[in-house]
């Protein structure tokens, strides 16, 4: 494989050549970049993992699968052993600006690339980007890098699948000032920016001194003569006005807000249609701008003229800038573009600032926050704060905390209404909202609860209603929704007659902008945050120190009287536990977290536990340190029918463990479970009245 990969090295050289000497002259290297050329610019390999092998004839380095020869064959072959996992990490880094890395690189057969950046301060890397995706040859990705006033290391983190052939290879890291989708096209790997092929119509590279044969192409704009590059894309092989020429920005891996700026010619404007829109996750198309008519240009442009514009862009989540443009015939013109950039801030001071969709979020642990109740049109959402039992869960927040309440069943009437309103949202804007609620004793669900638009003129759009059996569980709710005016939500509790009414119960209210589908992959899960949805997040268990292991479960568990009715997440997803019927009495299960990088400060680590049977035995939680454990916390005995939240705030300097350790009490009435873990550098956040108390621990 690395003959294979060396072939295709040698196909760089002209690219790499081209691409150096380019940012040699615009001076945009910054540190950390590097080609690979004799060394590897102070990349050093993870000595816990298989070593990136540099390989000075190509030009790169590369982790390949590692295979033995097939016993018990004919023929000599090779039979891969396992995945081969291999951690490049940078020198130290300092970028005070924001910058963008542009990565060449290849995976051949199965593998996967991810990239990260680490700081002193946190117990694990922040994911950046990864890929999986095969190809035949070389492919560039953009991340993001937001800039930051402590040092980082960039960690490159590549797998190698076990297939034959398969290896994941870096031609190249190039870093520079400024954002991934700004460009000037005077580079060879365009910035990233790709053209979406069409049979007739595409975007070329003009300039360089090249002689364009269909149209009188223009001087660029960076230099403003004919040596320098822009893109461009002519009528000369359009056939019908459905052929479209696409030119798509690189994926924005960070949320951006500010203002667009590109410059473009234009001729023949009757004869094509010129827009940039952006493009989500989901293919979903925003138009931003689009280019005037010909009866509404600006007649006192010279011919040639390069035309400015400006843009104002929010992306709250992964998105693609399109440059599109399509012809009506063979004699519709060209468009040509260049020097795209971008600035954090808003084109026009007049520009309304990005709507902070934080105000209509709530826990309710302190009041209800923003939201207003009308006494006047019929009876209130209560706020509460009840001891769980049998009958009623505790809070979703912590367990021990507050939630709204509307419909006690202990006193309903015919006409039962309750409402409870938001503060007002901005028009325009596509909302993701997502709320926890518990319903009992409802015979029709779908009017224990439903969300509302309210608009001006008393117009309402109903958004959600409730379509789950009463399960007497929090579970998650999640809708997409467009506000076309200003507008408030509208929480909405009814019970038609005695006999139809129940409980209803509300918490944990968070709304994001953007499409719930989208808002996931600017806001993943980060590393050392588990909850069980899809495996184990890294943590193993200790198979050399326990007498059982923790088990994935969903719903209830098989004994009565014992363990969760659902999981803390959702109320219908995953969350681990300890089934104590195969058990005996003070037989344990234990569960290991990935090795935990120390920090200087202090760390917080939260996480759910469910401690509910009359035989419930012990949880402790503990940092392992080569062997060495320290107690960070630990409850006994039966505690609540309901989810618990704890936290613990510790120090430790020292690469270390955190265990999960369950012991079975007296009876099979003692499961204990656990869910949604989050650890994190920093201090724990101050805790609310009533929930869990906080300890802190000092581990040396």
């Amino acid at each position: 494989m690395a003959f294979v990969l060396i072939k295709q090295a040698a196909m760089l050289q002209i690219y790499l050549l081209t691409f150096v000497a380019a940012v040699q002259v615009h001076g945009r290297l910054l540190p950390g970049s590097c080609n690979f050329e004799s060394n590897t610019c102070g990349y050093t390999s993870d000595a816990d993992f298989t070593s990136w092998a540099l390989h000075r004839d190509g030009h790169f380095v590369s982790v390949d699968a590692v295979g033995d020869e097939m016993e018990g064959s004919s023929g000599s072959g090779i039979e891969p052993k396992k995945e081969v996992t291999g951690i490049l990490v940078s020198p130290v880094l300092e970028h005070d600006e924001w910058s963008c890395v542009r990565l060449v690189y290849q995976i051949a057969e199965s593998g996967h690339l991810e990239v990260l950046q680490r700081s002193e301060r946190r117990s694990f890397d922040k994911p950046l980007w990864s890929s999986q995706a095969p190809s035949d040859s070389w492919v560039i990705a953009s991340v993001d890098l937001q800039n930051s006033s402590e040092p980082f290391r960039i960690v490159i983190n590549g797998r190698a699948g076990p297939g034959a052939g398969s290896s994941v290879s870096i031609f190249e890291i190039h870093i520079s000032p400024g954002y991934c989708l700004e460009c000037d096209f005077e580079e060879a790997h365009l910035c990233g920016y790709n053209n979406q092929w069409n049979v007739n119509v595409n975007w070329y590279v003009g300039g360089g001194g090249v002689q364009l044969v269909h149209n009188n192409m223009p001087n660029d704009h960076t230099y403003h003569n004919k040596t320098g590059h822009f893109m461009y894309v002519d009528s000369s092989y359009a056939k019908t006005f459905k052929e479209v020429a696409k030119l798509v920005s690189p994926m924005v891996t960070m949320p951006m807000t500010g203002c667009l700026s590109f410059q473009y010619q234009r001729s023949e404007e009757r004869g094509n249609l010129f827009s940039v829109f952006t493009r989500n996750r989901l293919g979903q198309y925003q138009e931003l701008w689009r280019a005037e008519t010909e009866n509404r240009v600006d007649l006192s442009r010279a011919p040639g003229e390069w035309i400015p514009v400006q843009v104002d862009l929010k992306a709250p989540y992964s998105v693609q800038v399109v440059f599109e443009v399509g012809f009506n015939s063979a004699r519709g013109g060209h468009i040509a573009l260049d020097d795209i950039s971008f600035s954090p801030e808003f084109c026009s001071a007049e520009t309304e600032p990005s709507f902070d969709p934080s105000i209509a979020s709530c826990d309710f642990e302190s009041g209800l926050c923003l939201y207003t109740q009308d006494r006047a049109t019929g009876s209130s959402w209560r706020r509460v704060s009840v001891r769980p039992n049998t009958f009623r869960n505790g809070d979703h927040t912590t367990g021990a905390g507050s939630f709204l309440m509307a419909n006690s069943w202990l006193g309903p009437r015919s006409g039962y209404v309750s409402t409870v309103t938001s503060p007002t949202l901005a028009g325009n804007t596509r909302f993701c909202l997502r709320f926890y609620f518990s319903l009992r004793g409802f015979n029709q669900t779908e009017q224990a609860l439903a969300v509302y638009l309210l608009q001006q003129g008393g117009k309402r759009e109903k958004i959600w209603t409730q379509a789950e059996t009463s399960r007497g569980i929090w579970i998650l709710a999640e809708v997409t929704f467009q506000t076309s005016q200003a507008a408030k939500m509208a929480f909405v509790s009814t019970c038609r007659s005695f006999w139809d009414c129940g409980s209803v119960a509300l918490d944990d209210i968070s709304l994001n902008l953007g499409d719930c589908e989208l808002t996931g992959f600017l806001s993943a899960v980060p590393p050392g945050h588990c909850d069980f949805e899809a495996g184990l997040c890294g943590y193993t268990q200790d198979k050399d120190r326990d007498s059982a292991d923790w088990q994935q479960r969903r719903g209830s568990t098989p004994t009565s009287y014992t363990g969760p009715r659902g999981d803390h997440t959702t109320g219908l997803g995953n969350y681990l536990y300890i089934e104590a019927s195969p058990m005996l009495p003070g037989q344990n299960a234990r569960l290991l977290s990935r090795p935990v990088r120390g920090t200087r400060g202090p760390q917080c680590l939260r996480f759910y536990y469910h401690m509910y049977g009359s035989g419930t035995g012990k949880l402790r939680v503990v940092a392992d340190s080569g062997g060495e454990e320290k107690l960070l916390w630990q409850q006994s005995g039966e505690q609540s029918i309901a989810w618990l939240r704890a936290q613990v705030e510790y120090w430790s300097q020292r690469q270390h463990q955190i265990v999960f350790e369950a012991t079975r009490g007296s009876s099979v009435r003692s499961d204990i479970a656990i869910d949604d873990i989050m650890l994190d550098s920093g201090p724990c956040p101050e805790t609310e009245a009533g929930a869990a108390v906080v300890n802190s621990n000092e581990i040396e």
